[in-house]
């Protein structure tokens, strides 16, 4: 699949991109507070390229998620700036952008939220279309009007994840899992350049959340940047091709999964260690 469309190839491999490995975001000295309380994130500072299935770990409230949601906007950076490099070679400081330009950010930076943050009463497929809101009016969106093409589609991307038998059901009579995949689905019908995770596979069996995984490593291996907060380390080793490691707001490693060792691990979990696998 190319980058800009995402096809879906058919037997799902990957097709070589030759946007792979071009910048796409360059963060600098990003940080954020909430008014006296301590900084959730504190000079962090890391780029990312095409092409990277990126872990973000550490334990329970290190700043991960907020990590991820100042990253698509939904929650305002402090201090700053978080550079995006367009493929036209065009430059924007997402944290600098003004509502209507955050829109089309969103667009371009896909979010896939741990609570899936689906439509529980709307069918399958028209959650999946509802990741074209930003390319289609309000009005069109209420009476579920889409083009046909974003139809076909949104059919194609339920196939690929073996969704399409419940297309027509509603998502609240979905499990986990399909939940899951149908959250992806809608977050790629984007054509998103980036791809934040929060958590995606915390509350899934082992064999959705590696399912899911699977989906994550195809998404990358077609050039899309994917960052995925993780906490199983295991998890982290076998899919991914960079982990980040944030301990107090702060970046304390950046490198590959490999070098994780004890005391490095020890160093961002603490006591929760005897939590990890």
């Amino acid at each position: 699949m190319a980058q800009a469309q995402l096809k879906i190839a058919p037997q799902h491999q990957a097709i070589p991109n030759p946007a792979s490995h071009a910048k796409v975001l360059a963060v600098n000295g990003l940080g954020k507070s909430y008014d006296s309380q301590a900084r959730v994130l504190d000079d962090i500072n890391f780029d990312l390229h095409a092409g990277e299935l990126v872990a973000v770990i550490g334990r329970s409230g290190a700043g991960k998620s907020t990590l991820l949601h100042v990253l698509n906007g939904t929650i305002p950076a402090s201090e700053g700036e978080i550079r995006h490099f367009a493929e036209n070679g065009k430059q924007q400081n997402i944290v600098e952008l003004n509502a209507r330009q955050m829109r089309q950010w969103r667009s371009e930076c896909g979010m896939i939220f741990q609570d899936f943050c689906l439509v529980p009463r709307l069918d399958v497929l028209t959650n999946v279309l509802l990741g074209r809101l930003s390319q289609t009016s309000t009005l069109k969106s209420l009476f579920k009007i889409f083009p046909d093409e974003d139809r076909a589609r949104a059919i194609g991307l339920l196939e690929w994840l073996n969704m399409l038998p419940q297309a027509l059901q509603r998502a609240e009579n979905l499990s986990g899992g399909q939940m899951q995949r149908v959250a992806i689905c809608r977050a790629l019908m984007q054509n998103p350049k980036i791809l934040l995770a929060d958590e995606p596979v915390a509350s899934l069996d082992p064999k959705n959340t590696r399912r899911i995984m699977d989906v994550l490593r195809q998404v990358s291996e077609n050039g899309i940047s994917v960052m995925v907060n993780l906490h199983s380390v295991e998890l982290v080793k076998e899919y991914c091709t960079r982990a980040i490691g944030i301990a107090k707001g702060r970046i304390v490693f950046d490198g590959h999964p490999s070098q994780l060792t004890d005391s490095l691990l020890h160093t961002l979990y603490g006591e929760e260690m005897s939590q990890l696998n």
